[in-house]
C-alpha cells in the first residue's frame, strides 16, 4: 500500500507566500511517509481580483510554480498534483487551469485543464463567471502512477457524473479533486458528490481544498477528504490549513469491482 495527502490551504495573493506554505505542508505529508500530495485548486494565488492569476500567468513548462513543483517532488522523491496553475493560453486575457503531475523526479508526466468552468449565481449576492478569465479545456486525463491509475479533475468538473465514468473506462483508480467550492454549495453538495463519485465506479477520491475566507472577501467550504471506493470517508479536515493521509490498498479496490461488477452489467 502507498500513502496519499491532501493539503488544505487559504491561499492568498501572494504566490510567494502561498508556496512557502505549500513547501511547509508538503514537509508534513512526507512525515506522515506519503508517497504522492493533491493540492488544491488555486494553490498558487486567490487574487484580490479574478484577473489576477492573468498577470502571474506562465508558459506551460517554466516559470516559478512549475520550477517549485518541480523542486519539491525531486527534493522529497515525492509526487506532486499541482491543483490548478494558471498556464497561459492563446487569448492574453485567459488562462488555463492546469493541473500538472510531477512525477518524483521533478518531471510533469501529465497535464489537465479544467473542463467545466464555474459560471454560477449561488445566490443574490454571490455570483461567480470564472469564463471570463479561464479557457476550458478539452481532454480527459488519466495517467499511470506508482500508487494507480489517476483520474484527473477539479472542483465544479464533480458535479458531472459523465467524465468520472469516462476516466473509469479509461482504468482510473483513484479521482483527484482540487477545489475550492464556496460555503454554500460545499456545505450542501461537496461531501455527498465526492461520495457519489466513489461509490459509483468504485474508486478513491482525494478532495484536496481551500479553506475559510481570502483576501477579496471570498469564503471557500474547506472539509478536504479522502474517501475509499465504497464510499466511507477514510479522513476529513474541516477547517484550517493542514494535511490529511491514507493508505491506498488496490487490492481490496478490485475486490469490490469484483463481487459488484458493474463494469459488465452496464446496459447504456
Amino acid at each position: 500500500m502507498n500513502k496519499i495527502s491532501a493539503i488544505q490551504m487559504t491561499s492568498t495573493s501572494s504566490v510567494v507566500d502561498n508556496l512557502t506554505s505549500v513547501e511547509s505542508l508538503i514537509k508534513i505529508a512526507v512525515d506522515q511517509g506519503s508517497s504522492l500530495v493533491v493540492l488544491p485548486e488555486m494553490f498558487p494565488i486567490a487574487g484580490l481580483e479574478t484577473a489576477d492569476k492573468v498577470n502571474i500567468s506562465e508558459q506551460y513548462g517554466s516559470g516559478l510554480i512549475q520550477d517549485f513543483l518541480s523542486h519539491q517532488s525531486k527534493e522529497n522523491k515525492l509526487w506532486i498534483i499541482g491543483g490548478t496553475i494558471p498556464i497561459k493560453s492563446d487569448n492574453p486575457h485567459k488562462v488555463r487551469a492546469a493541473c500538472l503531475v510531477f512525477d518524483d523526479k521533478g518531471s510533469v508526466v501529465a497535464r489537465y485543464d479544467k473542463m467545466h468552468l464555474f459560471d454560477v449565481v449561488v445566490s443574490e449576492t454571490e455570483a461567480y463567471q470564472e469564463s471570463a478569465t479561464t479557457e476550458a479545456g478539452t481532454d480527459i486525463s488519466v495517467v499511470d502512477t506508482p500508487f494507480g491509475k489517476i483520474g484527473l479533475s477539479v472542483c465544479y468538473d464533480i458535479r458531472f457524473p459523465e467524465l468520472y465514468r469516462k476516466m473509469f473506462d479509461r482504468g482510473a483508480e483513484i479521482f483527484t479533486i482540487p477545489a475550492a467550492f464556496t460555503l454554500k454549495t460545499g456545505a450542501a453538495h461537496w461531501e455527498v458528490l465526492a461520495r457519489s463519485r466513489a461509490i459509483e465506479n468504485f474508486c478513491y477520491v482525494i478532495g484536496a481544498a481551500q479553506t475559510g475566507t481570502h483576501e477579496n472577501g471570498r469564503k471557500t467550504y474547506g472539509h478536504s477528504l479522502i474517501i475509499n471506493p465504497w464510499g466511507e470517508v477514510m479522513h476529513q479536515l474541516a477547517e484550517g490549513q493542514g494535511v490529511i493521509t491514507a493508505d491506498i490498498d488496490l487490492d481490496a479496490l478490485k475486490q469490490i469491482r469484483k463481487n459488484i461488477p458493474v463494469d459488465q452489467h452496464r446496459k447504456i
